[in-house]
């Protein structure tokens, strides 16, 4: 006969004798809640320490810090986990150990930030894991080199699962020069640069995380140089991140990478950044796919200087200044395809002044790119933007569906443009021509989509249908 676990726990229910050892805690602590009850059972039956039992108190409004940190030291020299019980708990300056566990009831078990100092750091650890705390700052002052509520450094295998972070005002959470994941957290209000901050990692997965209200930035997966890094970002979302340190795009972004290599960024759902929803800066052989960015106050999705490979593909952008851009050719930006995109709505006015660049494009590239099956709708001025000046080579734009641009593909007819063919395109409703050459900003060529010959070496244009 088979038993399935509603009718399993309904026996065990049943039976005292079995179900005290289990479901009911030791006389000297009082849970504050049924589901710490029944996760302290169950830890003690693993071997956990009970920091409660070991002298911890919940609600105490007294600095418990000493205490606090001989309890990790202890459990950990013995390779145990430590079970933070329901409360209140006001510490600092705490030092993970290098065997550190430390779990709590999500949502109930509470640390603290007293002040004077950093709230927690762990170093140089061989497996760092924390799972179901609230990890509150309080918006006391952190030391400089603190750099974030929770720091993890040079750790081989770091872990923060299910916890929150409130109340810190540098970064959320900091990983550097580790291994491991950031796994089913929330981090809100972080008010230094970002949210979460991965620096110059070997082998981190940052995963559905919940990221909202950072004034500076989402999350960040940042290098000193350009290496390989391979961080995966999936399945996050982040919305309402602010630039309060201003600048052009350095900050406000919901994720951000600089000079990592190999990262993939896939089904996040990003909103209401002041910049980009995604911006890879530097980042060779970044992938973006799959993901959502609504109403960005920039570009959504950006690849820009010295990056060499990025993948684009099967993204929904709704809202920017600019769809995707894939930019400066200049300073080494090469190497990309551009593909499967759904884009729509790009008339945001822009962050800043800039009179020197043209905005409202759906998707902008420059060299060795493909830009295939992608469709473009209101895009103010243009649907695609091939080139800038004679920063343009071999580019093909093909199979795009573009609707309700002023111009339908701008391209550039400057002396020095590379090859570039523009084919099979389906463009409507483009008041200003389908296909348009231009001399930076200036259009000088008039609509060559019905052109049997473009009047341009490096340009072929064919097979475009135009209504």
């Amino acid at each position: 006969m088979r038993t399935n676990r509603r009718k399993f726990l309904a026996a065990l229910a049943a039976t005292p004798a079995m179900a005290a050892p289990l479901l009911t805690p030791s006389a000297a602590n009082t849970a504050d809640s049924e589901a710490g009850d029944t996760l302290f059972s169950l830890a003690e039956l693993r071997g956990t320490a009970n920091a409660n039992e070991l002298g911890l108190r919940p609600g105490a409004i007294d600095d418990q810090s000493r205490l606090f940190q001989s309890i990790l030291d202890k459990a950990a020299s013995e390779n145990k986990p430590v079970f933070l019980p329901p409360g209140n708990y006001f510490v600092s300056n705490i030092l993970l150990p290098a065997n550190t566990r430390l779990m709590g009831v999500p949502g109930a078990s509470r640390l603290i930030y007293s002040g004077n100092g950093h709230f927690i750091i762990g170093e140089n650890g061989s497996h760092v894991e924390l799972t179901g705390l609230v990890l509150d700052g309080a918006n006391r002052g952190l030391h400089s080199y603190a750099e974030a509520a929770l720091r993890l450094t040079n750790v081989d295998h770091a872990v923060v699962d299910n916890c929150l972070v409130v109340g810190s005002i540098e970064k959320g959470i900091q990983i550097d020069r580790s291994a491991g994941r950031i796994e089913r957290s929330k981090v809100t209000g972080a008010g230094g640069d970002c949210g979460i901050y991965g620096f110059e990692n070997h082998g981190l997965s940052i995963l559905s995380n919940e990221v909202s209200d950072c004034v500076n930035g989402g999350i960040l997966v940042h290098r000193w140089t350009p290496g390989e890094d391979g961080t995966l970002v999936r399945g996050n979302r982040i919305s309402r991140i602010g630039a309060l340190n201003g600048g052009t795009g350095q900050w406000g972004n919901g994720i951000n990478v600089f000079r990592a290599a190999n990262v993939m960024i896939a089904d996040n759902h990003v909103t209401d950044c002041a910049f980009s929803a995604i911006r890879s800066n530097a980042g060779s052989g970044v992938q973006i796919s799959s993901n959502t960015c609504l109403r960005s106050g920039e570009t959504a999705i950006y690849s820009e200087f010295e990056f060499e490979g990025a993948v684009i593909s099967s993204n929904i952008i709704d809202g920017g200044a600019r769809g995707i851009s894939l930019a400066n050719f200049l300073q080494g930006g090469r190497l990309a395809v551009v593909s499967g995109n759904l884009i729509r709505n790009i008339d945001t006015p822009p962050p800043y002044e800039d009179g020197d660049h043209l905005w409202f494009e759906g998707i902008s590239a420059e060299a060795d790119t493909v830009v295939t099956g992608n469709v473009i709708e209101n895009a103010r001025n243009f649907g695609l933007m091939l080139g800038w000046g004679p920063y343009l080579r071999d580019l093909v734009a093909s199979s795009n569906v573009i609707r309700g641009s002023k111009t339908g593909i701008y391209v550039s007819v400057v002396e020095g443009a590379g090859a570039t063919h523009i084919a099979d395109n389906t463009i409507t409703g483009a008041s200003k021509g389908a296909v348009v050459g231009y001399r930076w900003k200036e259009a000088v060529t008039g609509d060559i989509a019905a052109r049997t010959d473009s009047g341009f070496p490096h340009l072929t244009v064919e097979r475009n249908r135009v209504s």
